[in-house]
Order: structure tokens, then sequence, then C-alpha cells
């Protein structure tokens, strides 16, 4: 330990649970001994006001060590680290004592104005936490172009509102934000807030999470709704070291390992939601470091950290750069839809206190469990048997089972049937978490640890490390400083490498910043991505990561103290502010779904009357799933389409939908939807480019619409034919078809082309951006030069525009169209619903594969994991492989133990080649070799297509039902490969397949065989029209 002539070096964590509060005191400079440093730990109850369980808990550590060495330990801590759920509970729970109203000001110009904040949040949490918005000027393209200057008088006049209805924390969310790095317009109009209302909180959005602006502004808002309350609570934490002689930091760790000051944590408490799994996984890791282990951060092996609580099992990979793999670009939580970072982390129902139930030979472990009441298990004299009693009673030499009731527990062959069940459940759940085939080391922490055997298939070791009940504690007091940098830049005068090495000091001075110690700042994690449809444009995000630097001499006033005497607080605050009489919760117990819910879904029609299909909510939800799906990989995400829409629909706009075959041959059926990229469609929501771009087109084309068709079902375009129908748009109705039956990258991919009755088909044309530009077409010599030219506009106009296409007749339509597309994407969803209703998505594919006409129709190509990604850009589309890797993901998903069916994927490989969207599935007869591009079209060979273009290749996620895009590929992520045939649109003549199909895409050394026969979809209309069913009665 520390002498008083050297440095202070000792570090407390502390981690406050939902029942117990645990703390270690940790001198980092021992961590190569076998105490691994640890000089005390403690584990005691959590209190109604947690700052009680921590000083009891601090405390009680302080006296362990002064009485192991004699020295007052307290003058050598160099610092407090606190690991809480506290924050992230007051969003769940619904606590209005907690939570404050927040008012949120959007610099968006003419975009968003559809899509409100809060709008997909649940009712409750957004009736509580949104008091007013408004949208104003301001917001920035993805270049850096003003979309239009903030207006200081627009913001003041909202300002005043605001005071009226005295709300205190206000969020400012700008478009494209996050690197607005010159124009500063959220600083600006925070600056201006602050001014016109004294003593209010305001969050800037691009402080609290990167692009998407939805998700961003959602984790924005409830930062700001918790401010008042994070303040509160972390003084509170603070109030108790001094009594105790600790004049040190308090630092509060964040969802990816590092750590806040308490200043930074208090003004971005969103920070620390998931911070408790991630604590543990870091203290694991630490607990397994051997003596010549090198420096943390630097380059090491990976590990499997599985966190084995009372309830469930938590399991994460902790990479080689010594940080959890964090999520897919989204994350949920509370049902709000987020995309700050978080570990991830996969859990099962397993845990010391699950209940093992008997039925004849059958016996089961889980999910319930007896949670913190552990008085009911056996082995401490209560009547239910847990995994715990069966696993003490197994091993009779290691434990004392005096308390255990006089009569056996099990037999020996139910023991057996217990250590299989639980084997393969942790098998099965480190396999889902796995990114590679090779075995990595397993550790194992967490009280229900002793459930699990010595040994797993997939774990190169299994360790049980001492200490390994107060891992997140530990993790907590190693926890370093990180700052990231997601940013776009310009690639024409600059070469890539130069701007990830200029990004990278960037984010290196941002760590020193944030409190790292200088010369232990790496870079830890670097991703580039290129653009679609822009120009010369890169997205860069960088991490950096390194030590904190204890002794600097900005402590208090940067690194981690509050202070103390403004607001100073005391118990009866707390009180006042939302402390629960018992932080003790009983555990979630799994629940079927509501049998009304199930009826529901089972029993819904849709309503059709006289031939005509009127849109529900619950319609638009499952046509948006079966939209992604049939997007192939491409078209974009539909969820923003899908919401704004809803809105509509909410706000009692009729959306109809009618059979191609019922309209007449001289009506004018007119086409439209969105062009560019996809990074800029999530940040820069629609405003009613779409609906300008139509007004402009009428104004030069004589022949109105009578009807509207989607350009491609795939994707978020699968939607624009309603919303531009909609009664408060063009009040015109939607064919149920579309011009693809699929996603395609370009325009003149589509049928109205491949028939070649006249051409061109797409001019004249109208394109909008929304904010006053209009670029109009009257006319062209081909489809393929309306493309270019419209691609070459579309850089210059912000990436992404809304396109008018002029109408067809309604006898080219039916000529042209690919049939029911509509009701096909309605029947895909609503298979998806079933399935998670049911929780069978494991058989979702089989499902969807019914729905498309079965068999013969449509297949299951592939199950497994994604084991490579690779990117490039190439004429504004993204170009890219992926790489599966066969697995049965329905057993690895479920962890129940082997399933019935053949393992056929095992031990094989596919690759899926797209451009923007998927373009084939082949087999890799060498999947360890590497070769040249030449090379790799040379082992291509036409016995290894599963299914290749103009037939459908979708990616599904296996957790989930739903599709993934081509951007949302990852490693490791478990998906099952869909092949549909093609509409005989495409397939039906050369040109068609000359088109859509592989010589279109670069792949001419391959040719096209149809996976199935064309099936077409079912109409909705013809199945539930009610004037039919009236008829037969």
């Amino acid at each position: 330990m520390a002498t008083v002539s050297e440095p202070r070096r000792l570090r407390i964590g502390v981690d406050v649970g939902g029942t117990n509060t645990d703390g270690v005191l940790l001198d980092p400079l021992g961590a190569s001994d076998l105490t691994k440093g640890v000089l005390a730990w403690h584990k005691s109850p959590t209190t109604a006001d947690p700052s009680e369980g921590i000083a009891n808990v601090i405390e009680a550590i302080l006296d362990k060590a002064a009485g192991v060495f004699g020295v007052d330990p307290a003058r050598d801590v160099a610092g407090v680290t606190i690991g809480t759920t506290a924050f992230v509970n007051a969003v769940i729970e619904r606590d209005d004592k907690r939570l404050d109203r927040v008012a949120v000001v959007r610099l968006c110009g003419p975009f968003s104005k559809h899509v409100t904040p809060c709008v997909d949040w649940p009712v409750d949490l957004r009736d509580l936490v949104l008091g007013c918005h408004a949208l104003v000027r301001g917001g920035l393209q993805v270049d850096g172009e003003l979309i239009s200057n903030i207006d200081e008088g627009e913001i003041a006049k909202f300002c005043a509102k605001i005071k009226v209805l005295g709300i205190k924390a206000v969020v400012v969310n700008g478009v494209f934000s996050p690197i607005d790095t010159v124009e500063r317009q959220e600083e600006r109009a925070a600056e201006i807030i602050r001014r016109e209302i004294p003593g209010c909180e305001v969050v800037c959005s691009k402080d609290v999470a990167s692009l998407g602006f939805l998700e961003r502004e959602n984790a924005a808002i409830l930062n700001a709704s918790i401010l008042r309350y994070a303040k509160k609570t972390i003084r509170s934490f603070q109030e108790p070291f001094r009594r105790l002689g600790l004049d040190c930091p308090v630092f509060i760790t964040q969802n990816d390992g590092t750590i806040l000051s308490g200043e930074m944590a208090a003004k971005l408490p969103i920070r620390t939601f998931s911070s408790g799994p991630t604590n543990s996984m870091r203290g694991a890791a630490f607990l397994m470091e051997d003596n010549q282990n090198q420096e943390r951060g630097g380059d090491g092996q990976a590990m499997m950290v599985v966190d084995i609580g009372g309830t469930t099992t938590d399991v994460g990979l902790l990479l080689a750069n010594g940080f959890p793999r964090q999520q897919a670009a989204y994350s949920e939580l509370a049902g709000v839809r987020m995309n700050f970072s978080c570990p991830d982390i996969k859990s099962i129902g397993l845990g010391g206190g699950s209940i093992v139930r008997e039925d004849g030979d059958n016996v089961t472990i889980g999910p319930d469990s007896v949670g913190f009441s552990i008085w009911e298990t056996m082995v401490f004299g209560g009547n239910t048997l847990t995994a715990t009693d069966m696993a003490m009673a197994a091993r009779p030499d290691l434990y004392d089972l005096s308390l255990l009731r006089e009569q056996p527990v099990a037999s020996e062959e139910k023991l057996a049937k217990c250590r299989e069940i639980i084997k393969q459940k942790l098998e099965k759940i480190i396999d889902t978490v796995k990114t590679s085939p090779e075995d990595l080391p397993v550790i194992l922490v967490g009280g229900g640890a002793i459930i699990a055997p010595d040994e797993l298939k997939g774990a190169s070791q299994v360790v049980k490390p001492e200490l390994a009940q107060v891992a997140n504690a530990i993790g907590g007091a190693i926890a370093r400083v990180s700052a990231v940098v997601d940013t776009v830049k310009s690639t024409e005068f600059e070469s890539t490498q130069k701007l990830v090495e200029d990004i990278s000091q960037e984010a290196i001075q941002k760590a020193v910043a944030a409190g790292a110690l200088p010369a232990t700042v790496k870079i830890v994690d670097i991703e580039t991505m290129q653009l679609e449809y822009i120009e010369n444009k890169t997205r860069f995000i960088i991490r950096a990561a390194g030590d904190c630097d204890f002794f600097r001499t900005d402590h208090t006033s940067q690194l981690g103290q509050i202070d103390l005497n403004k607001d100073q607080v005391h118990k009866d605050d707390l009180d006042s502010t939302g402390w629960s009489n018992s932080t003790v919760k009983p555990a979630r117990r799994r629940q079927t779904p509501e049998t009304p819910e199930i009826d529901r879904i089972l029993t819904y029609k849709p309503d059709v009357r006289n031939r005509v299909w009127y849109i529900s909510e619950t319609d638009l939800s499952w046509i948006s799933t079966g939209c992604y799906i049939l997007g192939t990989g491409g078209g974009g995400s539909p969820y923003p389409h899908m919401v704004l829409l809803r809105e509509l629909l909410r706000a009692g706009a009729v959306v109809r939908v009618v059979n191609p075959h019922d309209v007449d041959d001289d009506a004018a059926v007119g086409g439209g939807g969105g062009a560019g990229s996809p990074t800029v469609a999530i940040e820069k929501l629609q405003g009613d480019e779409m609906m300008q771009a139509q007004n402009e087109l009428y104004e030069i084309c004589e022949n109105r619409a009578t009807h509207m068709i989607a350009l491609e079902i795939g994707g978020g375009n699968g939607l624009q034919g309603m919303t531009l129908g909609a009664s408060t748009n063009m009040d015109i109705p939607c064919v149920d078809g579309d011009w693809m039956g699929r996603a395609y990258p370009t325009k003149w991919q589509t049928t109205p082309v491949v028939f070649n009755e006249r051409s061109p088909i797409w001019s004249p044309i109208a394109v909008a951006d929304g904010n006053g530009n209009v670029v109009m077409m009257p006319t062209a010599s081909s489809d393929r030069q309306v493309e270019r030219i419209m691609r070459a506009a579309l850089s210059q106009m912000g990436s992404l525009v809304g396109c008018a296409e002029p109408p067809v007749t309604g006898a080219e339509m039916k000529r042209w169209v690919v049939e029911h597309t509509i009701s096909q994407s309605w029947r895909i969803g609503r298979a998806v619903a079933k399935a998670r209703l049911l929780n069978r998505v494991d058989k979702v594919v089989e499902t969807i594969i019914e729905e498309c006409g079965g068999s013969t129709a449509a297949r299951l190509l592939f199950k497994g994991k994604i084991v490579g990604v690779e990117r490039t850009l190439f004429m504004g589309h993204t170009y890219g492989e992926l790489i599966i890797e066969g697995a049965d993901v329905a057993e690895t998903l479920s962890g129940a133990g082997t399933s019935n069916t053949t393992n056929q994927f095992k031990g094989r490989r596919i690759k899926i080649p797209f451009k923007n969207e998927n373009i084939a599935a082949i087999r890799i007869p060498d999947a360890g070799a590497a070769h040249s591009t030449e090379e790799v079209k040379e082992l291509e060979k036409q016995e290894d297509v599963l299914a290749i273009v103009p037939d459908l290749i979708a990616v599904i996620d296996a957790q989930n039902g739903e599709a993934v895009g081509t951007p949302e590929y990852r490693y490791g992520l478990l998906v099952s490969v869909l092949g549909i045939a093609a509409s005989d649109k495409w397939t039906s003549t050369e040109r068609g397949i000359e088109l859509g199909g592989p010589r279109a895409f670069g792949f001419g050394h391959l040719r096209y065989e149809p996976l199935g026969t064309f099936v077409k979809p079912v109409s909705v209309i013809d199945e539930f029209d009610r004037e039919v069913a009236t008829d037969t009665e």
C-alpha cells in the first residue's frame, strides 16, 4: 500500500445493484499479485437511499484494510468510481418524481415536420416527459452546407412559451449537428435559450449521441428528463466521502466500460444506463490477467464473460482491445429507440435461483426464478428446488449441505439431467455471442456461477476466478477514460489514411481532455464508411482510450467534483425526489403473451369494403416489416416512413389500396418515391419534398394521376405510394403492386423498361429536395439517361430527394405491374408478428415461405452467423460481400439442447455479394484461401449458386425475424437467408433477365437459374372483401 510520501494510487470501485451494493479497495500496482491488488472487499444490501449503502460499503472496506495494514488507507485513495442503475431505473419505472418534463427545439428548417418528437415512444412515457416542442430554422446538409441559418427571434419566441409552462429542461436537436464544427448551431441556440430562461438545463443532442436524428433526439430527451435527479444523486454519492476522510474525485462508469467525471455524468446520465454488465465484463477480464499480461488496452485475446445471477445469465464478448463489443446501430430502452453506445449482451433465463421442475421424464430449469427470495430454496430450508440446490447436491465434497432438507434433493439421474441442461444452455448462449468458430476463454462471474460446469464446448478454458462475486465493483475500479469522434469528411483532396490519422489525433486529444493520462492513450477502434450517392464523402468513427490521470491538478474543476454547496442535498431532498422505500424488487418472471393480444393477431382481418382496402395501423406495421424483407438488403429502412404514415393515420387520414385489375384502362397511374443515401435518410427526415415533386410534375404534365403505385416494394419506397395517395395528400387510391417486386438500385431496372413498349418511360420527371430546389426533366433520350442525370443532381441537392414519375395508363399498368406486392408484404409481416407472439421466431422463415407460395416458390437457403463483411463505393452505390458461416441458429438461440432438425448448414460457408441489394448466395468451396478478384470469379462455379438475381435473396435476423439491410451487416449476427422466386415479369423474357439478372451486376460468368416457380401473391382484397362475404351469406 502507498506510504505517506508516495503519490495516492488506491482506487475504490462501488457497484449499486437492485439487491446488493458491492465495493472493493484496489491497488493497481498489485495487479500481478495473487490477490490482484484487491486489498479489501465488501457486499451489503442496497439501501433505500443508495448514498447510505455506498457509505456503508466504503466504510467497511476502509476498516478492513486498516485492520490488515494498521494504517488508515483513506488518505491514499486517488479516486472513487461508482456504477449505478439508479438513473435507468427511473425511466423504466416511469417515476414522475425523478423525471422532468422537457421542451424540444428542432433546428430542422422544412424537414422532419411530419415526425414530431417522441412520436415512437410508449404513450405513458411520452405524456410524462414531453412538455412542448418547436420546429425552427436551422440544420445542415451532409456536406456541411446550410439548410438554413438559425433565427434568434424565432427561438426566443418559443422560450417565452417554455417559461409559461414552467419547463426547466430543454433539448436542442439540429439536422447533422454531430458533424457541425463550423456553424455550431446547437451551441448558439443553447446560448440563446440560457439567456432567455435563466437557470434552465439545455442539452445539445450532439453531446449525447451520433448520426440518426430521431434516435439521437430520443436519447437527448431522456437525458434531459433525468438531469435534475442525476445531479442530486451524484451529489448525494459524494456527500459521505468527506465524512469518511476521502478527499478525491468521484467518477461514474459509463456504458462502454470507461468512466465519466461526476460533473460529466451529471450532464450526461444516459451514458451510464448500461454500465452494470460492462463493469462485470471488465472486472472479470482483470481477474483473468496473469503476471506477464500486456498493458490493458493493448493487443490481447478476446474472451467471453458469463455473468450468472439469480434469475438470468448475461453473456458478452470482451474484445482484444479490452472493451466490450457494442450493439449494432440501434438499441431500445423502456420502449424508446436510441443510438448511443451499449454493450452487446445476450441473456437467457438461467440463474442460481432458476426453478427446477420435473414432469415425468422431462426436466426443465427456469426461466422463472425465486429471485431475491433465497429463503425459498431448499439449501436454505425452503421447499422450492432450484439450480443452486442441484449444483450443491451434485458436489457434496465441496459444499456444506447441512441446511438441506433431510430427504435427498434428487436422484442421480435427475442430477445428471440438470447438469446436462445447464451445460447445453450455457454452451448455446456462448456460441451465440462468439464471432468465429475458434474456442475462447470463458470467465464465470456472479453469485450464480456455482451452477456452471468446469468444461464447456467452445471454451478454450473455463475459469471461476477468486473475487468473481465482486467483479462488477472491480470493473469500476479499473475503468479507463475514452473519447469518440464520429464525423463525415471529404476525401476529395485528402486520402482516407491521412484523415484517419488526423481524426485519431483529435480522438486522443479529446480523451486527454476528458482526463486520460496522455502516455497511455491509444486508438482502440476505427470504422470508416463511404456514403452512398455522395461523392467523396466518408463517415469516420474513431475511439481512443487511456488510463485515468488521477494526479492532474484540475481534479476538482474538471474531473470529478460537483460543487456540494450549490443546491445542497439532504436526506429529505432525496426522499422528495423519488427514492423508493425499498430498492429491492422481485425478479421479473417471464410471461407468455397475453391471450387477448395473441387472439387479436391470429383473428385480425383487414378492413376491405367494396373492393377497397382501408389501411390500419396493424396493416401498416405488417406491410413495413414485409417491405424490408422484400428489399433484399436495399431500399433503406422503412421505419421512418412507417412512423410518418402512422402519424397521418392517427391524424385521421384515409389510406386506400385497390386491386390492379379493378383499375380502369384509361386511368392515370402515377408514381413517386425517394432517392438518395440511407445515411442521409436517417438524419434528414422527410419534409414535403415528395408532394412538392408531384405538384411540380403536374405543372408540365397535363394528365393528372388518378391512382398511385410504388416504384419498388422493397424498403422505404414500398410505403410511398400509400403516403402520397393518403387523403391528406393526393387523396387517390394506391395500387396493390409495384414496378420491381423487390428493390433494385436503378430506375431502369423496372418492369415498364423490361416491357419496352415505349421509351423513355420515366420522363417527364420532377425532383425536389424539400428546401426550395426543384429539377425538371421534360424530355430524355433514354431511361438510363434519366438515371444518370438525376444521380448527378442528387449530389447537389443534399443527397436525398423526392421524385415524381409520370403516370402510365391503367391498361399499361395491368400489363407491367408486379401484382399484389402490398398484400405479399402484409402476409410476410403478419408471419413475423405471429412468430414473435408465439415465441417461434426460429421458424419464421418457414412461415414466410408458406406465405410466398410454399416450398416450390421460396426456399431457406442458409442459416448461420455473419463472420465477414467487406464494403466499397463505386458510382454512388455500395458494393460488398457478406460471409456467413453455417450454424443451427434455432438451437443456438434457444439454448435448450440439441435440435431435432439436421444441422445441414454446419461446417459450410456462403457469400452474398451485394450492390445496395443482395445479388446472389454462393457456396464457398474453400473458406480459408485468399484469392484475387479474377481468381474468385474462377472459383465461383455455377453448381455453387444457391440463388441469384432476379430471384430475391433476403437476410433475416434470426433473433427477431426482421430484415437485415446491407448497411446493418455486422460480425456475429445470427441470420437466416431466404430465397424467393422472382416475378415472371422479370424471368419470362431474355430482356428481363438481362436488365435484372447476373450480367447487370457484373456477374456475367454466372447464369440465372430459377430457385423455384413463381407463385403470384394472394390478394388481401380478394380474400377479405366484405362485399364478397355478404353476397355468399
